[in-house]
């Protein structure tokens, strides 16, 4: 391993740390850790495997994976080797899985013998896709054998393998994320724009190599893979769990003396509703939020409870990565911010005609800086939509910078810190995910149950939004609740499927444009339900 003065591309987080911390534990899962030297080792021999089996530079794996040292070991080996990596959250259903490995081509999954047999069906119809790798000794058993299903250990090569050379401005990974129509888009990121995000957030929580990173979140997340990258750059550790219950997390907590937390508000607002042991306060540096606002009530029960934990209430795109975080110290002064933007990153508030808004006045939330993504996986309709070049910039600059308009409306104060108002599309916030109506209602109609159908977002004092339905049934046929709730279970994530089936007679209203009015629906669901109560 050459010595280096700085870490410039993803991998090399972990190549740095192992080089001034080889010794120093990188990874907690299950009770075992896992020291950086080893990780770094482990890395290398993934990079030279994936080589081995033909992938060229760029091209995609996918790790479909709860959390466990393989996840981490795949996708940072992957970036080593020069490939994309494209982590998919582990509570996604086949479909959905399948879905993403078509979209952008996957080449390599890497996944589990247990998980192997639910995708049989779906991975025929994904004609990229060469190689499976199952990442523990069970049998692999029946599926996709003819897409050359091998062991993780025995792909894992020690011989000498020339790799492929990135630069920072390569694309390194590939997260999905849900839009207000249609599936999933792929949001791609760079080194730069992951090293930059790691830098920068590492900076202002102060993370160090002592510090216990506890990665609650799904790493098919921003903000969760984001707890290994800042962990990485301070050659801290990092705790992978995959809590059932809120009082798993509490456990961790105290048993491996995290300091640093990060979590989305549905989670918190649980978290907040528990006993917590004193001892997690002697040790808890900081508790981060992001996803969405927390209330006031939870904010201020966790306080309580860990007095000498710092909060930081956070904003983030993941086609920025990372946006903005409100001090500490601002906390008590302005607890409804999300405050400024984040080291090396600007953030603007805009009037519709590119002109900067004044105090208090709403505009849209645009991101300018290292952490701008490279535009969405092969779909030049929505990166055009979302990644567009700044206006009004100075004389004499003749190539264009591209910033991301998040379709956020908000507004500065006259200290310049930022207020979130809402969305501007129609994307449905739940349990930390932003869910796409579109992709529940196209799983509604795939059930062949209903004749029409809209889905959305309900304000929910837990969920942050819950998902209500309505619908109407099938042509010549009467529809159960019951029966469709059902058929939503098996098609679809936890997360994904509505709290409140709303079935009509039909049709449904429509806007001028003649599609089915989701705002209508939505505004009369909640003023009828404000009526009854």
């Amino acid at each position: 391993m050459t010595a280096m003065a700085d870490s410039i591309l993803l991998h090399e987080l972990v190549a740095l740390s192992a080089q001034r911390y080889p010794g120093r534990p990188a990874i907690t899962s299950r009770g075992t850790t896992l020291r950086y030297d080893g990780l770094w080792q482990a890395m290398e021999n993934f990079a030279a495997g994936v080589i081995a089996a033909g992938l060229l530079r760029g091209e995609r794996v996918g790790i479909y994976l709860e959390k466990r040292f393989e996840t981490v070991i795949a996708a940072f080996g992957a970036a080593a080797a020069g490939a994309v990596f494209v982590p998919i959250n582990p509570i996604l259903k086949a479909p959905q899985v399948a879905y993403i490995l078509r979209d952008c081509n996957v080449r390599l999954l890497v996944t589990s013998a247990e998980r192997l047999p639910a995708l049989r069906e779906e991975l025929h119809g994904c004609a990229d896709l060469e190689r499976v790798v199952v990442v523990n000794d069970a049998t692999p058993g029946p599926g996709a054998v003819e897409h050359g299903v091998q062991r993780f250990d025995d792909l894992m090569c020690t011989g000498p393998v020339r790799l492929h050379r990135p630069i920072d401005t390569d694309p390194v990974a590939i997260l999905y994320t849900s839009g207000s129509t249609g599936r999933p888009k792929g949001v791609v990121l760079s080194h730069r724009n992951m090293m930059a995000g790691a830098k920068s957030v590492a900076s202002y929580l102060g993370n160090g190599a002592d510090d216990s990173l506890l990665a609650v979140l799904p790493l098919s997340f921003d903000a969760g893979f984001s707890q290994l990258t800042t962990a990485f750059h301070a050659g801290a550790r990092v705790v992978l769990l995959n809590h059932l219950l809120p009082r798993d997390v509490i456990a961790a907590l105290a048993a491996e003396r995290i300091t640093g937390l990060t979590a989305v508000p549905p989670l918190y607002i649980q978290l907040a509703q528990l006993q917590w042991p004193s001892s997690i306060d002697e040790h808890l540096r900081y508790f981060a939020n992001t996803g969405g606002r927390m209330p006031l009530e939870t904010l201020t029960a966790l306080r309580s409870r860990v007095p000498s934990a710092k909060p930081f209430l956070m904003y983030g795109l993941t086609e920025a990565f990372r946006s903005t975080y409100l001090p500490p110290e601002e906390v008590d002064r302005r607890p409804d911010s999300i405050g400024k933007a984040i080291p090396n990153a600007e953030i603007l508030v805009l009037r519709e005609d590119g002109t900067s808004c004044a105090a208090d006045e709403p505009g849209e939330l645009v991101h300018r800086g290292a952490l701008v993504a490279l535009g969405y996986w092969n779909d030049p309709e929505k990166t055009a939509e979302r990644f567009r070049p700044l206006p009004n910039r100075a004389g004499g600059l003749v190539l264009p910078e591209y910033a991301v308009f998040s379709g956020d409306t908000v507004r500065a104060d006259a200290e310049g810190y930022l207020y979130f108002i809402g969305r501007r599309d129609e994307m449905i916030k739940t349990s930390g995910y932003r869910v796409s109506p579109t992709e529940i209602e196209e799983a509604l109609y795939a059930t062949r149950l209903v004749g029409e159908a809209a889905a959305f977002g309900v304000p929910h004092p837990v969920l942050g939004q819950a998902i209500v339905i309505v619908t109407t049934p099938a042509a010549g046929s009467e529809l159960d609740e019951s029966t469709l709730l059902a058929a939503c279970r098996e098609r679809l994530p936890a997360f994904m499927v509505p709290a409140r089936i709303d079935v009509r007679p039909g049709p449904l209203p429509r806007n001028p444009n003649g599609k089915i009015d989701r705002k209508a629906l939505s505004v009369e669901f909640i003023e009828r339900h404000e009526l009854a109560s």
